[in-house]
């Protein structure tokens, strides 16, 4: 079992859970996207830890591409008001798109990126989250094809997932102390 950093509470999935559910949701899209013009797309930053291990496990022909995009909002929650800082290199019409993300908690940010890709003529657009933040009376703004784990609405790092650009690096995934975040 890895070492728990000291500003990280308890872990909730370990790196061989984590390789598990990576590799279930690869032969998922495997399934699904035989003899199609698969084209993922990561939300940069905390998706391509995730994506650099999915596309790994997807057994069939696949292109890659990234987008940057900031949404504005109090601390910690996104407000829904998004700017693109980095768009696509490669044109998507006619391709299946996949959307990949580190986590979905209220889907504001993926509702207006996939609106907004969605104008750009795609054959088909989906998403994949590796984690659903199960957050309280509230109903995400989209719901994901691929799903890998949901988890409970605490303040996650690791796998990708950041506090302040920290963390990211981490092997698991694990709850960040409140203290270091309040």
């Amino acid at each position: 079992m890895e070492a728990l950093h000291p500003d990280v509470d308890h872990m909730l999935f370990d790196k061989e859970e984590i390789a598990a559910v990576v590799r279930r949701m690869g032969a998922d899209i495997t399934r699904d996207y035989q003899g199609k013009d698969l084209v993922l797309i990561a939300v940069l930053r905390g998706a391509v830890v995730f994506m650099g291990d999915l596309m790994r496990a997807i057994e069939c022909p696949l292109a890659i591409d990234f987008m940057a995009v900031s949404s504005y909002g109090e601390g910690a929650k996104s407000s829904g008001i998004v700017r693109i800082v980095k768009d696509l290199d490669m044109d998507i019409k006619g391709r299946d798109v996949l959307i990949v993300e580190d986590i979905l908690d209220s889907g504001l940010t993926l509702r207006y990126l996939m609106k907004n890709l969605s104008s750009r003529h795609p054959a088909s657009l989906e998403v994949a989250t590796f984690l659903w933040k199960d957050v309280a009376g509230k109903q995400a703004a989209i719901n994901p094809k691929y799903v890998g784990m949901h988890c409970p609405d605490d303040f996650v790092v690791g796998y990708g997932l950041d506090y302040a650009e920290r963390y990211r690096n981490l092997p698991y995934i694990g709850v960040l102390k409140p203290e270091v975040y309040s």
